[in-house]
């Protein structure tokens, strides 16, 4: 749920991979294994997407639809 999340986020906020992965200090492959969650999010990188997008981590998480 969260790979789905973090790509719509990313999509709806203007954000190619590539700008996303140098706001969050990674790369552009990272942040695509975080979209087909074949990466699991480590609590900094999940704090600092939840506080980019200014959504809770239970909405990214997919454990609420309330951002």
């Amino acid at each position: 749920m969260y790979g789905q999340r973090i790509k719509e986020l990313r999509i709806e906020r203007g954000f190619s991979q590539t700008q996303l992965a140098k706001e969050l200090n990674t790369t552009q492959r990272t942040i695509s294994k975080y979209e087909l969650e074949q990466l699991d999010l480590n609590t900094p990188t999940l704090i600092a997407l939840c506080k980019l997008f200014n959504v809770t981590a239970d909405y990214l998480l997919g454990l609420t639809d309330n951002y």
